[in-house]
């Protein structure tokens, strides 16, 4: 079939995509869209065209498998601009997305109608791009410059009736009725002269507004190229004439697109897509049916971990061991949720619909009913399999038992029931509610089905999901723990708090690795006997320097949680070095770079080594997506191809590191990770 056929509907010719699943915007469609432009201006009788898409949504994007490739004609520009200088009405009737190329179709149409629901945007800083035919010369000319400079450089689409207040969409139509609505438009407006041409339209922009805009999306924009890119574009020729206004557009996409950045967020596009296939799973197996949730825990993770299942529309029961933690656990879900319906997310109806699948209780044997059971409670070993002994026995067949341990071995776990394939780890990541991550810990028993269950769940609650190996810290925390014991060592040579933190958050991550400590609270994981002084971190705890809690931990804070440094923690820094006898010297960034950074990737190609990740991408986007690594340098594996193999081994040799076998082999080869 074509993907897109043309239909006469009286004197108007009506242009219909096809192809799913988004209907992107590949060389077929792109020829098919130029050829009935083409019939239509051919035929005296057709008096207006209508361009529509069947399935679920209108034009979601450029074809993102044809970047790097050499592009087949007509490119989406030159499609565009054809589109425009139609001498007959061409209407773009829109439902589901318009995103990116798909915008910029909509925006060389003379005319839009869309059905309420429809949303618009362009996405592309999202890949590290900008948009690429005409996005950022049309918009501002149609919507004005505040307007295309916040769906330019942020990428978050903007619902119908916003874009028909912006001017973007000139009517509505029914939900169910856009394709009748779009004909009878093109029917009203067929006779209409002059058409209003977008690129020829005329845009002012006050004095300072790009500046104030630069200032107020400061921290957001930090460390991306892309943003300050589409900001040059649009304030250097928005009141310049279309074709020089392009042409400079095509100037920043070519040197975006060549960038490592852009590289980058387009690789983890893709990764994010592949972590969720299984290597030995096939794709076809028989799913078990989840329709109830148990967790164990209304602690923080346990309340969080609910309220993904019941913002998905899953009964969850949440079982504690004392009517106040229960009370206290719910009332914080009910919280969190009033607040997002404060801020206009969801609406105080939704708040009701998810606090009504909820059945909290104290009664264990509830869980009985549930498909999934998922422990949340204390990180220790002996309190799991305690948990997972009593669940043996009262879980249904079938049900899945799974832990949300952070570190902890989830065969021994397994070991504790007469079912070890129905065990594995969901390692959450806090808060459980918000971040998007999930370890998925396959056991050494867990059967197939059980994982491929859980990973498909897990996009129905919104994560995205990795499968991880068991051992101790999994991916995530365990590429951390090479990290913190670097730093530490570090601050023993010479180097301070503030300053390995500086590296780190310059690097792009959210915080350094003393800063993180801080604000999780240093006591965590701490022996809890002030008397057993072993390293500067127990000195801390026993002086309750606990973090941002105590307002003290590696730096001093103010009523405000604002940090600095803390004469203090220099003091006793200070002391350990005299106590050690640790040689003194002056540290650099790029030794903090060497020896913090470089030690991480070499744990991931050991995790890789040993099977306990499937591929180095996925690593990539536990990193993305668990630890706020900057996705412009695409996760530590891809950043460490970027870096070069050669030069990372060469470096953590120099500074006295066993070198994993699959890095070193690699370095010596020439070869990437990716």
């Amino acid at each position: 079939m074509s993907a897109v056929t043309t239909e006469r509907k009286g004197d108007i010719l009506v242009l219909t995509a096809n192809n799913p699943p988004v209907n992107a915007l590949g060389a077929a469609v792109r020829q098919g869209l130029e050829a009935g432009i083409r019939e239509a201006a051919g035929d005296a009788s057709v008096k207006a065209v209508v361009i529509r898409c069947e399935g679920k949504t209108f034009f979601a994007g450029a074809d993102i498998t044809e970047f790097g490739k050499p592009m087949q004609e007509p490119s989406l520009p030159v499609l565009v601009d054809m589109i425009e200088a139609s001498e007959k009405p061409v209407v773009a009737a829109i439902h589901g997305t318009a995103l990116g190329g798909g915008f910029e179709v909509a925006l060389a149409c003379h005319y839009r109608i869309a059905v309420p629901s429809a949303k618009f945007g362009l996405p592309e800083v999202k890949l590290g791009i900008l948009p690429g035919a005409g996005g950022t010369q049309r918009l501002p000319r149609l919507a004005g410059v505040e307007v295309a400079l916040e769906l330019a450089t942020k990428g978050s689409p903007i619902p119908a009736k916003q874009a028909a207040e912006y001017g973007i969409v000139d009517r509505m139509a029914g939900e169910d009725s856009l394709t009748e609505d779009a004909i009878a438009f093109a029917g009203e407006i067929a006779g209409a002269r002059p058409l209003p041409v977008t690129s020829e339209k005329k845009v002012e922009a006050q004095p300072g507004t790009f500046d104030a805009f630069r200032k107020a999306n400061a921290r957001k924009f930090r460390g991306f190229e892309a943003p300050e890119e589409i900001i040059q574009v649009i304030e250097s020729t928005y009141d310049k004439p279309y074709a020089e206004g392009v042409q400079r557009e095509r100037q920043g996409f070519m040197k975006l697109i060549m960038g490592n950045q852009s590289a980058a967020q387009r690789h983890i596009f893709f990764a994010e897509r592949k972590a969720s296939k299984i290597d030995d799973v096939p794709d076809d197996i028989q799913l078990r049916d989840i329709r109830r949730v148990g967790v164990i825990g209304a602690g923080t993770m346990g309340g969080g971990i609910s309220m993904n299942f019941l913002s998905a529309g899953i009964p969850v029961t949440i079982v504690e061991m004392a009517q106040e933690a229960l009370d206290r656990g719910t009332g914080v879900m009910r919280k969190n949720y009033e607040s997002t319906a404060k801020k206009g997310r969801i609406t105080s109806e939704q708040v009701e619909k998810a606090m009504g699948l909820l059945n909290p209780t104290l009664d264990f044997d509830a869980l009985s009913e549930c498909d999934l059971i998922i422990e949340a409670v204390y990180e220790n070993m002996d309190v799991k399999k305690d948990i997972f002994g009593r669940l043996d026995k009262i879980a249904k067949p079938g049900a899945i038992l799974a832990s949300n341990t952070s570190y902890l071995d989830i065969n021994e776990i397994a070991a504790s029931t007469s079912r070890p394939e129905d065990v594995l780890g969901m390692h959450f990541f806090s808060p459980a509610n918000v971040m998007k991550l999930l370890e998925v810990v396959r056991g050494d028993k867990t059967a197939k089905d059980v994982l491929a269950t859980v990973m498909a769940l897990s996009k129905k609650i919104r994560k995205v999901a990795v499968v991880a190996g068991v051992c101790h810290g999994f991916i995530g925390n365990r590429m951390l723990m090479p990290r913190q014991v670097e730093a530490n060592q570090l601050l023993m040579e010479g180097a301070t708090p503030s300053q390995i933190d500086k590296v780190h958050v310059e690097f792009g991550m959210p915080m350094g690795p003393f800063q993180m400590a801080d604000l999780a609270g240093v006591d965590i994981g701490w022996h809890r006997d002030p008397n057993r002084i072993e390293s500067i971190r127990d000195q801390l705890c026993a002086e309750e320097r606990w973090g941002q809690k105590k307002g003290a931990g590696f730096y001093d804070y103010d009523e405000k949680r604002n940090p600095s440094p803390s004469p203090r923690v220099m003091e006793i820094i200070e002391e350990w070095r005299a106590k050690t006898g640790t040689p003194q010297h002056d540290v650099t960034d790029e030794e903090i770079v060497e020896r913090t950074l470089y030690p991480m990737v070499n744990e991931g190609a050991l995790i890789l080594e040993e099977g306990k990740a499937q591929r180095a991408s996925d690593i990539d986007v536990v990193w993305i997506y668990g630890y706020g690594w900057p996705v412009y340098r695409g996760g530590p594996m891809f950043w460490a191809d970027t870096v070069g193999l050669k030069t990372i081994v060469e470096a953590l040799d120099k500074h006295g590191f066993t070198v994993s076998k699959l890095l070193r082999d690699k370095a010596e080869k020439g070869e990437k990770f990716n």
